[in-house]
């Protein structure tokens, strides 16, 4: 898949999360948003991965630490034939397999997720299994800024560094704001790359919702050897959405009829420029 239709196939995953949140009435619209690009990027380009075979014993691992945001990885799960994409109708119903965290009881699931400030340990678990069996898979972990202020983050940074795990690449969705406000009113995180590499880790800064850029440093992260890579990923807290961009409110905000009108016809307007090859 080229980069124009990845930013294609980005922009429909953007009107499939926001059509599924309103149906549920209920999600956290602004993180699922700001983090698209990056699973886009991630599971349609990088990882090895075979929705026919989800289990397939050296396949790439995917933990979403950040678990709260997980509208944009069902979407993206459904699209690519883990599960039917009928089923995102369920999303948050009782009886559902699709809740509001990461279940591993569904396909492509690694780990239930969801307690900020765990993802990354089970992610250094997985990258020592994989060196130590010699399976040779990448794990990659995705957190959210706010989650750095848990110290349990810290120590599995440690971990990282102290092992060596060159097939680990940790993804913070830096989009600066978490549910309380701004990251660094709430607790200043600031200078976050030099913090991670101080703990031993190579780091990269890119755009996070530059789809092209993030293929960029996910394939070129595993030549780094000996330390594990840190992708310090500035996104938009609620990216393609122009009146949701940047506001603090549509952390978990659903979008009221009116509202999900307006961002369906923005998001349309992106989508008809790909395929008719225009390239913004």
């Amino acid at each position: 898949m080229d980069t124009i239709a990845l930013k294609a196939k980005a922009v429909q995953i953007r009107m499939d999360l926001l059509n599924m949140i309103h149906r549920a009435k209920t999600g956290h619209t602004g993180g699922s948003l700001s983090n698209t690009d990056i699973l886009t990027a991630l599971y349609y380009k990088v990882m090895k991965i075979d929705p026919t075979n989800p289990k397939l014993p050296n396949r790439d691992r995917f933990i979403a630490s950040k678990g709260h945001s997980v509208e944009s990885l069902w979407c993206i799960l459904a699209d690519l034939g883990f599960f039917p994409k009928e089923e995102l109708q369920t999303f948050s119903q009782f009886g559902t397999r699709l809740i509001g965290h990461p279940n591993n009881k569904v396909p492509g699931i690694e780990m239930n997720t969801g307690a900020l400030g765990h993802g990354l340990a089970i992610a250094v678990g997985m990258a020592l299994a994989s060196k130590r069996g010699g399976a040779g898979y990448r794990v990659f972990c995705l957190m959210g800024d706010g989650e750095q202020a848990e110290g349990s983050v810290w120590e599995a940074a440690m971990a990282g560094a102290h092992y060596k795990l060159d097939n680990l690449v940790g993804i913070v969705d830096r989009n600066r704001l978490q549910i309380s406000g701004s990251t660094e009113d709430v607790m200043g995180l600031d200078p976050l790359d030099k913090k991670w590499e101080s703990f031993g880790w190579n780091v990269v800064s890119v755009d996070g919702n530059d789809i092209a850029a993030l293929v960029q440093v996910f394939e070129e992260a595993p030549t780094v050897k000996g330390k594990p890579t840190l992708i310090m990923a500035n996104t938009v807290k609620g990216k393609g959405v122009s009146f949701a961009e940047n506001v603090p409110h549509w952390h978990h905000h659903v979008p009221n009829d009116g509202e999900l009108e307006l961002a369906l016809k923005e998001l349309s307007a992106r989508l008809k420029s790909f395929q008719e090859g225009e390239v913004r």
